[in-house]
């Protein structure tokens, strides 16, 4: 799992959610022709995770999750979210949730994807901040909630 990327495991779990809604005919909560609505905020989720990205590459800072930080990014989308890159990805896998129609099972994925980011690649990400950046991390964290 250490090696499994982020953008991989969510594109892991937009194909899961399209698998399962349409093999298991799970029940589904969105009426139809609501679900179209969707589509801005997967748009939106997206934008917000790579504008993240964006910042990290102009910054010349690295982005891999399981590579040594070189940088503390704290402007930009980093003000609001300690970590937009994952909280846009929830956005968009919530959104393609409705989007499928809003099937129970797609929910459910959604609700595990954000289990395993915060437990497995934030809380490996924030130890290697603290281990890193010391107070100065601390501080961002005091400033700056973890997901919103």
């Amino acid at each position: 799992m250490k090696k499994l990327l982020p953008p991989v495991l969510f594109l892991i779990f937009v194909v899961l959610m399209a698998v399962l809604c349409w093999q298991q005919e799970s029940p589904h909560a969105v009426p139809d022709g609501y679900s179209l609505l969707a589509v801005p905020f997967i748009a939106g989720g997206l934008a917000l995770a790579f504008s993240g990205s964006w910042l990290f590459k102009k910054k010349r800072t690295n982005i891999m999750t399981f590579g040594q930080p070189d940088l503390l990014v704290t402007e930009g989308v980093f003000k609001w979210s300690r970590n937009p890159m994952y909280l846009g990805f929830v956005i968009a896998l919530l959104a393609f949730a409705v989007l499928l129609g809003g099937a129970y099972s797609s929910f459910a994925l959604a609700l595990l994807f954000v289990v395993v980011t915060d437990r497995w690649y934030i809380a490996f990400e924030e130890k290697v901040m603290r281990d890193k950046f010391g107070t100065a991390y601390e501080a961002y964290c005091q400033k700056v909630r973890r997901w919103i």
